[in-house]
């Protein structure tokens, strides 16, 4: 019973959150909606009433209980309440109830049924209806309400999980993959060829090392890092890489204030990594040009690299997989991000666009 508690747990948290569900779920609220509406039709527990003027009681009855769930569901929770705008929300409720009350007291003067009771209801009858009704309305969207923060809950957990499973997969690849043996063993052979002629310059390809490890360690256990913090990552990865090469240039440039920007640690090496696994044979001279271009909500980070025109198409990004990138992407950007990528005239460029 304990083993199969959590496989029901799960199954009910995939049918909340899922969208191959969604049909379902709204099959289910309709069926939940008709039960409550239904009860029109009845004068007595035992006694149905099927007048014409009783289904078109329930028909606007009907549409009035889905106009509370949907116009909840669909307008005033995610312009507010999921936006943590609880007071915003909080007064569209109130603002929505009231208009909805007015609905409803037109529905009852036009679709009450005399014969009920055999004479016009009392004006302190028509007030605690009105107030039974608002009240009714209040709890009743007050569960929708309450269902779609469960929602909201479990997606967001859900995506946690993924995030954090999809960047201890990424670290572990990227350890493997970016900082291999022998790109530390060039790095290290080229500072120790320096030590005696240029022992400042070999120090400086160290420090440099360095840096780029520890970043790399301790960065990628945190769930945002400063971008200039990443920005001076990819230089030192540059100019370590200039290092171990020839005819090898590189350029970095920052439009707009980004001291207080926080970004993913290790969001843009993978595409930095790929430019220069690509960038063309040896005897040429090679390039990547990196761009940073800030505006209000928004972050464009643009990578180009020369690449010779009988290049493999660069499928790979930093052994990842460009499949594995757009799924971390997915996962720490949802719908906020654009990754487009084309070669064109011997140059490869990936443009990324994300929203702060």
């Amino acid at each position: 019973m304990k083993e199969e508690t959590p496989i029901i747990q799960d199954r009910l948290s995939s049918f909340l959150i899922e969208d191959k569900y969604h049909i379902y779920r709204h099959l289910i609220m309709q069926v939940f909606i008709l039960i409550i509406s239904i009860s029109n039709f009845f004068d007595a527990p035992d006694k149905v009433n099927l007048s014409l003027n009783r289904i078109e009681g329930w028909l606007g009855y009907y549409i009035f209980l889905n106009l509370l769930v949907y116009f909840n569901a669909f307008v005033l929770f995610p312009r507010f309440l999921a936006r943590k705008k609880v007071g915003l929300y909080t007064l569209s409720v109130v603002v929505f109830i009231i208009v909805m009350g007015f609905v409803m007291i037109w529905l009852q003067d036009k679709f009450y049924d005399i014969a009920v009771m055999h004479h016009e209801p009392s004006p302190p009858a028509i007030i605690l209806n009105i107030v039974s009704s608002v009240l009714a309305m209040f709890f009743f969207i007050g569960g929708i309400a309450a269902l779609l923060s469960l929602k909201q809950w479990m997606t967001d957990n859900r995506r946690i999980s993924h995030l954090k499973a999809a960047a201890s997969a990424s670290e572990l690849k990227y350890l493997k993959n970016q900082i291999n043996p022998h790109f530390l063993f060039n790095v290290l052979n080229n500072a120790n060829i320096l030590v005696e002629d240029e022992p400042e310059v070999a120090t400086d390809i160290l420090l440099k090392l360095d840096e780029l490890l520890r970043y790399q360690l301790n960065g990628s256990a945190l769930k945002k890092v400063m971008l200039n913090d990443d920005i001076r990552f990819l230089s030192n990865y540059l100019e370590l890489e200039k290092t171990r090469r020839d005819n090898f240039e590189y350029n970095i440039t920052k439009e707009g204030y980004m001291n207080n920007v926080e970004v993913a640690p290790l969001l843009f090496i993978p595409f930095v990594e790929n430019a220069v696994k690509h960038n063309g044979s040896r005897e040429q001279v090679a390039f990547v040009d990196i761009s940073f271009h800030l505006h209000p909500g928004k972050l464009i980070f643009t990578c180009r690299n020369s690449v010779s025109e009988d290049a493999a198409e660069q499928k790979e990004t930093g052994g990842l997989g460009m499949v594995n990138i757009r799924r971390r992407l997915d996962l720490l950007f949802g719908d906020s991000y654009q990754l487009q990528q084309r070669k064109t005239d011997g140059i490869y460029t990936v443009k990324l666009e994300v929203t702060l």
